[in-house]
């Protein structure tokens, strides 16, 4: 996408060696997606690097505009955006929390990266201090975490470019060279604001067609499920084929992992252990296994064998769930407690721009800021950050409606 990478330190290199970094080269971007979109199978590796590119070229286009980034501060930034998302866990966001309990992929990355910077004597301390927006230039944070940051500018348009999903196409280059520096906030100069409009307009849309796409929310649902599941079975001491790394977090109760004392340094190298390789084969194995519930969910995932999904604005009525629990039970002969991890309702909500964070703010030509919101002429903020949420009911294809 991007062409030649060029790695800017040494200890940037060495970072990207370490085997908790090369571990995301075994973890899918897009969790589940290629089961829609057979060419989304890139990774978390390739992004973070891709990310780590973008945030060059903005350093670069910063400095070249007269702000200050010292050399310290650009090995850091660059550093805090390659390692941003190293706490993800097998299938990215699919099976947030279901590994580790209440922990954040955000969280687990900053675990990564205080365990790192005391092997690499203290040499990460910078960078933690931008990623945890503890530092003193706040702009340098926003290229990591924003509105306009360099995570999203390369997510939206790899993923863009890997799922074919041609209205996810952002000009990102355009977007860098436009960036700028007001009371130590990232801006972008007037120029750019088209290319702004564009960004968020292909922000809400990749979000419906992608990454809420009704497929691969079934998909990524009962995934969720099967670990769910393993983990009960687990609890009750049943045998489940697994790798070690995720035996030792499927047979431990919530909460048991202390993520605060000076245990965490080996589970987390239990867990970086754990990639999409260790789900799909423990998936395999359990098709067949002697539990019902867990080999079909099992089983239809890995033949691709998916259930059913109706998505309504409404909640959907307890007599609805009911009818389908019950047909269920009598078709598959499990009880309700069972039939409940293969009929199931929740929702789901997409919003392109959040008027909580620190807004897009456009910098006209004599100093002032403007929010975009009111400097685009065709752009609806109001409706771009208003969350719609919509409901849905997932039940196995052999249900009648």
């Amino acid at each position: 996408m991007y062409g030649f990478i060029n790695i800017p330190s040494d200890l940037i290199f060495d970072l990207i060696e370490h085997p908790w970094f090369q571990r995301l080269r075994r973890i899918k971007q897009l969790g589940l997606s290629h089961y829609v979109y057979p060419g989304a199978n890139h990774t978390r590796f390739q992004h973070a690097l891709g990310a780590m590119h973008l945030t060059k070229q903005a350093i670069s286009v910063l400095r070249e505009k007269g702000h200050e980034i010292t050399p310290e501060e650009a090995e850091a930034v660059t550093i805090a955006i390659l390692l941003h998302d190293i706490g993800h866990g097998p299938f990215s966001h699919a099976l947030e929390q279901s590994i580790v309990t209440d922990v954040s992929h955000e969280e687990l990355s900053l675990f990564f990266m205080e365990e790192l910077n005391r092997e690499f004597d203290g040499q990460l301390d910078l960078a933690i201090e931008v990623f945890q927006n503890q530092y003193q230039k706040k702009f340098l944070y926003q290229l990591v975490s924003g509105q306009l940051d360099m995570d999203r500018m390369d997510y939206l348009r790899r993923d863009s470019f890997f799922s074919g999903v041609s209205e996810g196409v952002i000009g990102s280059d355009r977007i860098i060279k436009m960036l700028n520096v007001a009371n130590d906030e990232l801006v972008i100069d007037a120029k750019g604001i088209y290319s702004v409009e564009k960004f968020l307009i292909a922000r809400r849309l990749m979000y419906w067609q992608v990454y809420l796409h009704k497929t691969v929310l079934v998909a990524e649902s009962m995934l969720l499920k099967a670990l769910q599941r393993a983990r009960l079975l687990a609890q009750q001491n049943k045998p489940l084929f697994a790798s070690p790394s995720l035996q030792f977090f499927l047979y431990r109760n919530e909460g048991e992992i202390n993520i605060s004392n000076l245990e965490r340094k080996s589970w987390l190298g239990l867990f970086a252990d754990i990639d999409d390789a260790d789900i799909v084969s423990a998936l395999k194995a359990w098709t067949k296994h002697e539990d019902k519930v867990l080999a079909i969910l099992s089983e239809k995932i890995v033949n691709r064998g998916l259930f059913r999904i109706e998505l309504e604005k409404d909640q959907f009525t307890e007599e609805k769930i009911s009818a389908f629990l019950n047909q269920t039970m009598l078709f598959f002969n499990l009880n309700k407690e069972e039939a409940a991890y293969l009929v199931f309702t929740d929702s789901i909500s997409n919003f392109a721009y959040t008027l909580n964070d620190p807004q897009i703010n456009i910098l006209q030509k004599d100093g002032s800021l403007q929010e975009i919101s009111t400097a685009s002429d065709i752009l609806n903020i109001q409706m771009l950050s208003k969350n719609v949420t919509k409901y849905f009911l997932i039940y196995p294809k052999e249900i009648t409606r």
